[in-house]
């Protein structure tokens, strides 16, 4: 579906879920329902169709959903040149929400890799600082395979995964001038980028929210190091964060979900359960 330019998929089923009453002629808009909205956010080159398999975890249980990814020229171009040019694109994603008129909801958000983490520090921010925005509820948020910070390696085979089914010149035309960017951006420019534009790593760091989080990661990702997620999670405790972090040890990036479908599903909807409830 398109809208303001985004092309997005929402999924809004028959019957609430997470209810305070259990009468299955409930309406969503009638009082005493809860049925969350949750927004995927996905990783840099992700499909539509790979999300759509997390997306079930949540419409199969009654919840909205809508899924996003952001384009990949974006996140690995215009943020590695300090560029906030997702911040648009993250009011558009906001703004859905009254245009369904589901804003009153509870929300929350399950974002994937640096690409979904660096479209949600906009939102995050847009939270906290817009007036139409500051009255969502938003009750959780799950960290998928992230938050990494500036591992250029890392962001390399996440980029080279993006553009594997292009041409092998394109290829390596593209790895070799986003390597450069990165190492020009961090040699010469941040200094100067910093003063207006704060890395979304730090930035997640010091965020006002207090939500619960959940991150799930593995110690075998190879484009984003555990002890980068493990640093945010101790940050994140010591802003007094209700937060909880689970390491699948062996599962590639972005892999959880197909290594451990049971697990992995057991946990997304027991801490969707807990934030509606808490």
């Amino acid at each position: 579906m398109a809208s303001s330019g985004l092309d997005y998929t929402i999924e809004i089923p028959d019957q609430p879920c997470w209810s305070q009453k259990n009468s299955p002629r409930q309406g969503r808009k009638e009082a005493g329902t809860r049925q969350p909205v949750v927004i995927l956010l996905g990783w840099g080159g992700c499909k539509d169709k790979n999300l759509a398999k997390y997306s079930a975890i949540y419409h199969e249980r009654g919840c909205i959903v809508i899924r996003y990814t952001a384009p990949w020229h974006m996140v690995f171009f215009a943020e590695s040149l300090g560029i906030p040019s997702l911040r648009v694109l993250a009011q558009k994603l906001l703004e859905l929400l009254f245009h369904h008129e589901i804003e009153k909801e509870p929300l929350l958000f399950h974002v994937f890799s640096n690409a979904g983490i660096m479209l949600y520090r906009y939102m995050l921010e847009l939270l906290q600082t817009h007036q139409r925005f500051c009255h969502l509820r938003v009750v959780g948020t799950i960290f998928d395979s992230g938050p990494g910070d500036s591992n250029l390696v890392g962001a390399l085979r996440a980029l080279s995964a993006v553009l594997e089914h292009r041409p092998a010149m394109l290829r390596l035309l593209l790895l070799a001038a986003f390597a450069l960017v990165a190492v020009l951006f961090h040699v010469l420019l941040a200094p100067l980028t910093a003063l207006f534009h704060t890395h979304f790593y730090e930035s997640l760091q010091d965020a006002d929210s207090r939500w619960p989080e959940l991150y799930l990661y593995s110690r075998a990702d190879k484009v984003v190091l555990a002890s980068d997620v493990e640093r945010m999670v101790e940050a994140r405790l010591a802003h007094q964060v209700p937060v909880h972090s689970v390491d699948f040890v062996s599962s590639a990036h972005v892999s959880h979900l197909r290594d451990y479908p049971t697990y992995y599903t057991s946990l997304c909807v027991n801490f969707v359960h807990s934030c509606v409830h808490c």
